[in-house]
């Protein structure tokens, strides 16, 4: 099931292609300045990492060529079978999987080759999650098809979990970015966000007083947030306007009131205060839920418990389940501990670099911080410092625009889809590329803790090219049969 040349030629979006190309050449420019050593000007010998890199673009580039070439079809038709065959690999993995920086999600192949299918895991779960969501009468609001594509996004990421590699299993959140655009509500969206709040908030005032009293700033906001989200839901959820006043009302009251008493009467701990309002909120909640029989109530209520949840159980995962380097990297980035020459040093090394390069860079090889190997794993997921101490502010700001370009086309491709298959995996794609590329220079900028995110067509690695290149071109491929049938 071979395409000819010709047809795939007219039908081919050349665009995305093009873009393709420029960000693997400035890739490749990148690993060399980033790996380049004084007194070795051989770029091209397979001994050197930008020649390496060469190789792995050259492979990449084969890859997409042969994707190109195979029916659109068969991407369709084998979508369960690649997701099963990734699982399989996911599992094998963790029995004969190489410790590599402390992370079990590598195979050693000889001669220096590593793979890691975690990257290859993305395109299989979009290609399975477009299938599904493909089927006749599906809809994301029919309880069943919702938690079948949970499953489907969960599995993977949870074998990746357990191969110790939380940055890439973190990335397949980066789904939900479709799901949003094929009618999941946005309170998942919404709750997500609010998981983050509750998380970062708590933990970085968590030994912060509220005055005087001994009550934990962390632990007060984010009650009272808890309490405020809920009366907003109910809000918008179920149009009842005045249970929701009451509930934001009475909660400010009460908060008010117990803590004009703690402070000028008997000193006490507000939580347990905030904690019974959230619980009396609960059953304000189930109480409609029970009299007007509006099922929004319920979810509401489920929303409030699992806030609380939540929020008391992310002390024992942060604290028990992170790795201490995870715990680390977390504290320096939420500014809780100043580690500069422990797990603060690499962003540190990585800010002094970019700024260092000012308006225009030091230009092509100059760059003192990464040719004196101040920062480490500047070729693979710091690879943007070098950029920015190279070619400067504008350069970096030039490869940000580039990204942004490709960003961009591949949503106007997956809008223009006209099934249901192209356009979720499209957007599958975007996600991905998204969460890769803000994770990414998150992590450089000192902005977002240090996960082990590379930056797509840019890191050194086999294993992230190939997957980058097979999720696109796999796209590739079923944009030019939407062109060629239309």
């Amino acid at each position: 099931m071979i395409t000819s040349n010709a047809s795939l030629h007219k039908s081919v979006d050349w665009v995305i292609i093009a873009l393709y190309l420029a960000l693997l050449v400035c890739g490749w420019f990148s690993v060399c300045g980033a790996s380049y050593t004084y007194g070795e000007p051989d770029f091209l010998g397979m001994d050197t990492r930008a020649g390496k890199q060469l190789l792995w673009i050259g492979c990449a580039l084969g890859i997409g060529f042969v994707l190109l070439m195979l029916e659109e079809k068969l991407y369709d038709l084998l979508a369960y079978i690649i997701y099963g065959a990734a699982i399989l690999l996911l599992i094998a993995t963790l029995f004969v999987g190489s410790d590599i920086k402390g992370s079990h999600s590598w195979i050693r192949l000889g001669g220096g080759i590593n793979l890691q299918p975690a990257e290859f895991a993305k395109a299989a779960t979009a290609l399975a999650l477009a299938k599904f969501m493909n089927t006749y009468g599906f809809s994301l609001r029919r309880r069943r098809d919702f938690l079948c594509v949970m499953g489907l996004i969960f599995l993977p990421m949870a074998i990746i979990i357990l191969q110790e590699e939380t940055g890439s299993a973190l990335v397949f959140f980066s789904f939900f970015l479709m799901l949003y655009r094929e009618g999941m509500t946005g309170a998942f969206l919404f709750s997500g966000v609010c998981a983050v709040v509750y998380f970062i908030v708590g933990l970085r005032f968590s030994d912060v007083m509220l005055g005087n009293m001994p009550a934990p700033v962390g632990k007060f906001v984010v009650l009272l947030l808890i309490q405020l989200f809920t009366a907003g839901m109910t809000a918008v959820y179920t149009h009842r306007r005045d249970v929701a006043a009451w509930m934001a009302g009475g909660s400010v009251l009460l908060t008010l009131l117990t803590l004009l008493f703690s402070a000028y009467v008997i000193p006490f701990d507000l939580t347990w205060v905030q904690l019974g309002i959230c619980v009396l909120l609960t059953l304000v909640l189930v109480y409609f839920w029970l009299r007007e029989h509006l099922r929004n109530f319920l979810y509401i209520t489920f929303f409030t418990l699992g806030s609380l949840v939540f929020f008391y159980s992310s002390d024992f995962v942060f604290a028990h389940v992170l790795q201490p380097h995870q715990k680390v990297r977390i504290e320096v980035v939420l500014g809780m501990k100043d580690d500069l020459s422990g797990a603060g040093y690499n962003v540190n090394q990585s800010k002094i670099a970019i700024g260092s390069g000012g308006l225009t860079g030091k230009g092509f090889l100059n760059g003192t911080q990464t040719k004196l190997k101040y920062v480490p794993e500047q070729d693979t997921d710091f690879i943007f410092c070098t950029v920015g101490e190279e070619q400067g502010f504008l350069g970096a700001s030039a490869v940000l625009l580039l990204f942004l370009a490709f960003i961009l086309r591949l949503l106007v491709l997956a809008e223009r889809q006209t099934d249901r298959f192209g356009r979720v995996y499209g957007y599958s794609l975007v996600g991905i590329f998204l969460f890769h590329l803000f994770i990414n220079i998150g992590m450089v900028l000192g902005l977002t803790p240090v996960i082990g995110i590379p930056l797509p067509f840019f890191s050194y690695g086999g294993s992230s090219l190939w997957g980058f290149t097979i999720l696109l071109f796999i796209f590739i491929r079923i944009d030019s049969a939407r062109k060629r049938f239309n």
